[in-house]
């Protein structure tokens, strides 16, 4: 029996990982010159827009961007008047984000390029071939989500 080459051309997470910071590299430079924030900042507004009044740590966990890029997201969102913090009456040791005007109209400004960045990228495949491809991800988060679990149990 043949023992299998590891190529990374071929291997799959290497292929998930490298597409995946080709895009997030081509979007953050339009963003960046577009609107003047970074794809971390990008997420947390994406992510309290999509979620109101919400805890870094809750966007950490969605995102799986990590505590530090998160908290300095958020500093600096804060100090351009982006987001504001508010108090968690669930958690007085924590804040919740959430949107100021400013924000929203930022949000409601990168949202539609968003869209029109995907759609631009995506138009080259059928509707089924998105639909498939949104399906297998979905699965593997499940998956690898689902060892993870396993591990710790």
């Amino acid at each position: 029996m043949t023992a299998k080459t590891l190529r990374l051309d071929q291997f799959i997470p290497y292929r998930l990982s490298f597409t995946a910071a080709l895009l997030s590299d081509t979007i953050a430079q339009s963003y960046e010159r577009l609107f003047g924030i970074s794809i971390a900042e990008w997420r947390v507004i994406a992510w309290v827009a999509e979620l109101g009044g919400v805890t870094q740590q809750q966007i950490c966990a969605r995102s799986r961007m990590d505590k530090v890029t998160v908290s300095r997201a958020a500093i600096a969102l804060t100090g351009r008047g982006i987001v504001q913090r508010l108090p968690n009456a669930e958690d007085r040791r924590s804040h919740l984000l959430a949107l100021t005007e400013e924000g929203r109209r930022l949000h409601g400004a990168i949202a539609p390029r968003a869209l029109e960045l995907e759609s631009g990228i995506f138009s080259h495949f059928s509707a089924e071939e998105v639909e498939a491809f949104v399906a297998m991800l979905r699965r593997i988060d499940a998956i690898v989500l689902g060892e993870r679990e396993e591990e710790r149990g």
